[in-house]
């Protein structure tokens, strides 16, 4: 154990294998493990730098690990793959990890706490429960639709939807088809009232913690995306730029360069698609709300939307935001207008 310089890890449900190197990348031994003996091992054994792919229950380990005082990296799937060798298998997967760990140009993943994990479990509940509803009351739509009656749309309709199918369900709705569409109602409220308190509880959290209060004295960013910031994103000292960070949502052009000839073409995706979709979101009301006072919005913006389409200049607009939050989290600064628009 004393000439172990790195374990690689393949965490999986219950059978975890271990894969040990030395300084120079010599392999010293392979472990397989149970998930009892798994938790025992990495207690037991001396501190040492423990790399571990970014998948299902690696954070927790991570935790454990950093606990008992070893050194954690964690890396994307998507960067240990080009050094798995042939076939498939827990052993052949611990070894490339190790070996991915080695490189000096790996990009790694920070360790989230506890109450990043459970920040995001929220933030996912709430986005599942809206996704649901929508599914339901599209689902009851639907069925009404074929008795000639139709339903308003929208989500911010969903109260006076209610009504208007509670009252359609009693009059002008089959006797067999009654119970069916109130299943859907009961449904859709209660999960409405999960979403509420989920939204209060958000809403509350927004108001008492600094770093999302200063998130949202920017325009457009709400307590919903200053939560994904939160639960989402590592520390902004990892990223050295407001570009990386912009990078890391996704929010900048993709790149197919050749022969000194640089060719650009849309944004990667290739990021944080939560935080990029809420900031995109946001962009896209800063637009609408430019045509509705085009004397108080930013001349930046405006120019854009008469060069470039309305789509290309919000997502040009969320690339902004990222990398003036990032300013804002690194400096601990609030949210300041500047020029014209102020």
């Amino acid at each position: 154990m004393t000439d172990v310089h790195l374990i690689g890890i393949d965490i999986a449900k219950r059978v975890f294998q271990a894969h040990a190197i030395n300084e120079k990348g010599e392999t010293l031994w392979q472990k397989k493990l149970s998930r009892t003996q798994f938790d025992k091992f990495i207690r037991e054994i001396p501190a040492t730098l423990v790399a571990m792919e970014t998948c299902g229950g690696a954070h927790h380990w991570g935790r454990v690990a950093q606990s008992v005082g070893h050194e954690v990296q964690l890396i994307p799937p998507q960067y240990v793959k080009p050094y798995v060798r042939r076939h498939k298998s827990d052993a052949i997967d611990a070894a490339a990890i190790a070996e991915a760990a080695t490189r000096p140009s790996m990009k790694f993943v920070a360790v989230k706490s506890e109450t990043q994990q459970s920040r995001s479990a929220r933030f996912r509940t709430r986005e599942l429960f809206v996704r649901q509803r929508t599914q339901l009351i599209n689902a009851l739509g639907g069925h009404l639709l074929e008795f000639g009656i139709a339903l308003p749309q929208g989500q911010n309709s969903v109260q006076p939807l209610l009504r208007n199918a509670e009252a359609a369900v009693q009059t002008q709705v089959p006797r067999p088809m009654q119970p069916i569409a109130r299943t859907y109602i009961r449904q859709i409220i209660a999960l409405t009232e999960q979403i509420t308190a989920y939204e209060k509880a958000l809403r509350k959290e927004a108001r008492e913690n600094t770093e999302m209060k200063r998130m949202q004295s920017m325009p457009a960013i709400g307590p919903i995306t200053a939560l994904a910031v939160e639960a989402f994103c590592p520390p902004m000292q990892d990223f050295k730029t407001g570009r990386n960070f912009a990078a890391w949502l996704g929010l900048v052009p993709r790149q197919n360069s050749t022969g000194g000839k640089r060719k650009y073409g849309r944004i990667t995706k290739m990021g944080q698609r939560d935080i990029r979709r809420l900031l995109i979101i946001g962009a896209m009301s800063q637009i609408a709300a430019s045509k509705r006072a085009p004397e108080r919005a930013d001349p930046w913006l405006l120019d854009m939307l008469k060069r470039k389409p309305r789509l290309v200049a919000g997502v040009a607009l969320a690339n902004r935001m990222a990398r003036r939050l990032w300013a804002m989290l690194k400096t601990k600064r609030d949210y300041e207008i500047q020029g014209a628009a102020a």
